[in-house]
């Protein structure tokens, strides 16, 4: 591929990532020039993949589509070929295959991001927790490990892979706590069906008003549940390079602040879309900033602590 045209889906990587998220692109920009342009080249990939199936332009402005089933397959297809070294057609997936060759993203971990939408192109509900992770594992688990990969962690550096896999799993528990009430109005119920029946909210009632009250309780309940891999995703950070532990510290700190925020708010949180202030990311930067150091230095001096016996793919 000639140097002009690497540098065009560089640059759509970049407009994607600065659209989509401007968490993830501020993050990003800590990144050094080689990792920046690959983890929003991926990133490009894994937005669009989501924007397919859900009917949306840069994760806003979610509508059902009617021929959800034939996209999934169209994204199976033109993955698995540009996996096996085809020229792709989309400069989307030439970007993605570009990164995936440099980096050795192994080809079940794109298609593992892809059964994740066809979950949600099944309409599947999750029972209980556990099954909900298998959900959160393939559209934000196995994105973390391939970013880590991204970032120079070898594929068999599997106590890492599974650190970067609990930051994903993380995310995505944030994200269905903040989304809750926008999600079950396009149809869309994450929270496992246990803890809805044990609240007492009909599934097709997520959404109504009349049960904010216990919908603020399940939020709580899910950032709860992101804590523990919040804390073993920290203990990653030691085994990156430094800009890059800078740049995960940020977007954890910055992460983990949306579930704060979310609980903080209460009943009220689904009045309008939580959103971390400006300052408050500066400050979760900073902190990110600390914490790359330390993981640097004072972490080396002893082992990192076993990761609990948490839900796990890899």
């Amino acid at each position: 591929m000639s140097d002009l045209a690497t540098h065009s889906l560089e640059a759509q990587g970049r407009e994607a990532i600065q659209k989509g998220s401007k968490s993830f692109a501020a993050a990003a920009a800590l990144f050094d020039a080689q990792t920046r342009a690959d983890a929003e080249m991926l990133y490009a990939w894994c937005r669009h993949c989501d924007d397919v199936i859900d009917g949306q332009t840069l994760g806003h402005g979610m509508s059902p589509v009617a021929d959800a089933p034939a996209r999934l397959e169209a994204l199976y297809a033109q993955t698995r070929a540009a996996m096996a070294g085809r020229t792709p057609t989309d400069p989307v997936f030439a970007a993605f295959q570009t990164v995936a060759l440099r980096r050795g993203i192994p080809e079940r971990y794109a298609l593992d991001m892809i059964d994740g939408f066809a979950m949600d192109v099944a309409g599947r509900r999750y029972a209980t927790l556990d099954q909900l992770l298998e959900y959160c594992w393939g559209v934000a688990g196995v994105v973390g490990t391939m970013m880590a990969l991204v970032m120079g962690v070898k594929p068999d550096a599997l106590s890492t892979l599974r650190r970067a896999q609990d930051l994903g799993l993380a995310f995505q528990l944030t994200n269905i706590a903040r989304d809750i009430v926008e999600d079950a109005r396009n149809g869309r119920v994450y929270v496992p069906g246990d803890w809805l029946a044990e609240l007492g909210v009909p599934e097709t009632a997520v959404a109504d008003p009349a049960h904010r009250a216990a919908v603020a309780v399940l939020a709580k309940r899910l950032v709860d549940a992101a804590e523990p891999y919040y804390a073993s995703a920290r203990w990653g950070l030691r085994d990156l390079p430094l800009r890059c532990a800078w740049a995960i510290g940020a977007a954890r700190g910055v992460y983990r602040q949306i579930g704060l925020d979310v609980v903080k708010a209460g009943d009220a949180a689904w009045d309008e879309r939580v959103v971390v202030s400006g300052r408050m990311k500066v400050w979760r930067a900073l902190e990110g900033g600390v914490l790359a150091l330390r993981s640097a230095t004072l972490d080396r001096l002893g082992p990192a602590p076993e990761r609990p016996a948490m839900w796990s793919r890899i």
